[in-house]
């Protein structure tokens, strides 16, 4: 995984431009975090809201781009390169303003490059 690409789909993820992925399950390694409520694909910092559910007592967080390992559209499944522990540790998304917020989304990005490098699977 390229973490200093961290805002940008990785080649191999298996993004297509235009793709739609609300409403997709996402699965880190070690079981199903949440969904995709909202993508952000016209942003420089491209990335996505995954609504975690009861696990995380409905936390929101926001999901870099390149941590996307992959994408498989026929089981509208993504996989992610962290664990669900480091979900329930991520900085919490509380409102729509934090996506132009410079300082939380490079927290976000801090956060996520200091995590252990994993390879996919």
């Amino acid at each position: 995984m390229d973490f200093d690409g961290i805002w940008s789909y990785a080649p191999q993820s298996g993004h297509q431009e235009g793709q739609v992925l609300t409403g997709y399950s996402v699965e880190a390694g070690d079981g199903t975090i949440g969904h995709v409520d909202r993508q952000a694909d016209d942003n420089p910092r491209r990335h996505l809201i995954v609504d975690t559910g009861v696990w995380v007592f409905g936390k929101s967080v926001l999901v870099p781009a390149g941590l996307v390992t992959g994408i498989d559209p026929e089981t509208q499944k993504i996989t992610v390169a962290f664990t669900r522990d480091e979900v329930k540790s991520a900085p919490l998304f509380r409102t729509d303003r934090e996506t132009s917020d410079a300082g939380y989304l490079d927290s976000v990005a801090d956060y996520y490059r200091g995590l252990p490098r994993r390879q996919s699977t």
